[in-house]
């Protein structure tokens, strides 16, 4: 069924779709019935889990008018009214994979106060991540670094680029394959979802701190 949160061969294809309207038409179609479906279910849980009312944001892709998107996602964040200022999580697919992660991008004006809060004990907050997950500088390119392979200056480097760098980002979490078994499972999907946001808890906590104190 089209609303169920699992996913299939045929929607990572649809990244494979030539044009704007036509790809975005398949992404409406096949994908974001999914989105809300896991919409649906996270959302309650990550309430819970935040200790804050979270709200479902799926990607419109509004200011695209040539060139079709090469992944979509939907986002969760403590705001109705939008995210990307905003620490939040997301769910999404590239073409090869589906990612879900916790997310500081670019637009967000606490950056610089959470690569800083970070960066006073970087190994206590490399500890709190398991070794499978993976760590993103820009949300817009579907490769990342497994944390696994970080030294402490690999980390250290990527906090201070978010320091000092205007488009700099830091996201972390997992990628599963497009073939990976947990995909087709809505019960296995959903749960892995859930747990690896409570995984990066922390670091939302921490980014929801800087934010307050960046805003404030």
């Amino acid at each position: 069924m089209a609303n169920e949160p699992v996913f299939l061969n045929e929607d990572f294809r649809v990244f494979t779709i030539d044009g704007l309207d036509e790809r975005m038409e398949a992404i409406r179609n096949q994908i974001q019935p999914k989105f809300q479906a896991i919409a649906d279910n996270i959302t309650p849980a990550l309430t819970n889990l935040t200790g804050e009312e979270m709200h479902a944001h799926i990607a419109k892709h509004a200011r695209r008018k040539v060139n079709p998107p090469n992944d979509t996602w939907i986002a969760f964040a403590d705001n109705s009214r939008g995210y990307k200022k905003l620490p939040h999580f997301q769910v999404g697919l590239f073409e090869d994979h589906l990612f879900i992660w916790f997310a500081m991008i670019y637009e967000s004006p606490a950056k610089q106060d959470f690569a800083s809060k970070l960066l006073q004990d970087p190994e206590y907050y490399m500890n709190l991540i398991p070794e499978s997950f993976v760590w993103s500088v820009d949300h817009t390119k579907p490769e990342a670094d497994l944390h696994g392979s970080l030294e402490k200056g690999d980390f250290v480097h990527k906090l201070e680029r978010l320091q000092t760098v205007k488009k700099a980002e830091l996201l972390c979490g997992v990628h599963l394959a497009y073939d990976d078994d947990r995909l087709q499972d809505p019960d296995k999907l959903l749960s892995t979802i859930e747990d690896t946001f409570e995984t990066v808890l922390p670091l939302y906590e921490t980014a929801k701190e800087a934010y307050g104190e960046a805003t404030s």
